[in-house]
């Protein structure tokens, strides 16, 4: 009775986190739907992509030490020290470069396209780095999730890829990748440490490497004459886009596993239509709905990986 009670105790504690996990994972969306409104009219006028890069990983870097001043420290050993420089440069580097630099030569759209990749080759990444198991509810679930995204996208009248967005959309492509290597990689360091202990070093390591390049461009914006509406885009793309959804990625990666955690990718078109229909500039049809389930029901496939029916 007593191991009875000790088991279900255990059970309510791993469903609460998996639960704020899953809640998580859902705002980290939310605010990634908004970035790609917000973060292409910053550029290239207003700041230019290497500077908006830099400012996101300032802003970032600062932040996660200033939080880690309120948390019991924690020392990291030096051989996975050495490996967080190694996942910075994916994790941080390249993956908000490409981005950066691929949302300023193509369409939002294609961006939002190309990165249905990213949780498909989360799953390789994994098969491959941890022999994880590949099964019925993981295959169904990713081609769900496929589904539901591209129903939903390849719908709207300014989809296209051509020459004038090609180099945009190889740069949009490598960041689904760098992202999902490090999603794959940062998993072991997630369940190891505090997530702040381990965000404040991969952004040290990040503005380290950033910083000859990008300090410059963010000393060429005219600050003094910028509108409110770039400055409040600017401080959502750094504290909102950054800091928080790097922060509620990296917590629910405690919890989840990549694949899960990368699938919650697929929410990001179907929420960037919600937002498009709360301002009366989209409607709800039942494409759009049927996508939902889709992306619904894929991401609760891929998460049965670890339940059995």
């Amino acid at each position: 009775m007593v191991n009875f009670g000790n088991n279900t105790a255990y059970l309510l504690t791993k469903m609460n986190s998996s639960v704020k996990a899953h809640v998580s994972l859902f705002i980290a969306q939310v605010i990634y739907a908004l970035n790609y409104i917000v973060a292409k009219d910053l550029m290239p006028h207003a700041i230019k992509p290497i500077g908006l890069v830099m400012l996101r990983i300032v802003g970032a870097f600062i932040l996660f030490w200033t939080f880690s001043f309120f948390i019991k420290s924690e020392k990291i050993e030096k051989k996975d020290l050495k490996k967080l420089m190694v996942l910075a440069l994916f994790g941080v580097c390249i993956n908000q470069v490409f981005f950066i630099y691929g949302l300023s030569l193509t369409k939002p759209i294609n961006s939002a396209i190309i990165m249905v990749s990213n949780p498909i080759a989360v799953m390789l990444f994994t098969i491959i780095v941890f022999k994880e198991r590949l099964t019925i509810f993981k295959i169904s679930g990713l081609l769900l999730g496929v589904t539901g995204a591209l129903l939903l996208l390849l719908f709207k009248d300014t989809f296209s890829f051509g020459s004038e967005t090609l180099v945009g959309d190889i740069m949009t492509l490598i960041n689904s990748l760098s992202w999902a290597i490090f999603v794959v990689m940062a998993k072991p360091y997630m369940i190891k440490y505090q997530t702040i202990t381990v965000m404040k070093w991969l952004f040290l390591f990040g503005f380290i490497y950033m910083a000859p390049f990008g300090l410059p461009a963010i000393y060429e914006v005219d600050w003094l004459h910028l509108s409110s509406t770039i400055l409040f885009g600017m401080a959502f793309v750094v504290i909102g886009t950054t800091f928080l959804a790097y922060l509620l990625n990296m917590y629910a990666l405690k919890a989840l596993s990549s694949s899960v955690v990368s699938m919650y990718i697929y929410f990001q078109p179907f929420l960037a239509t919600l937002i498009a229909v709360s301002f009366g500039k989209d409607d709800i049809t039942p494409i759009k709905i049927a996508s939902a389930l889709c992306i619904i029901f894929g991401v609760f496939l891929v998460s049965k990986k670890n339940y059995n029916l």
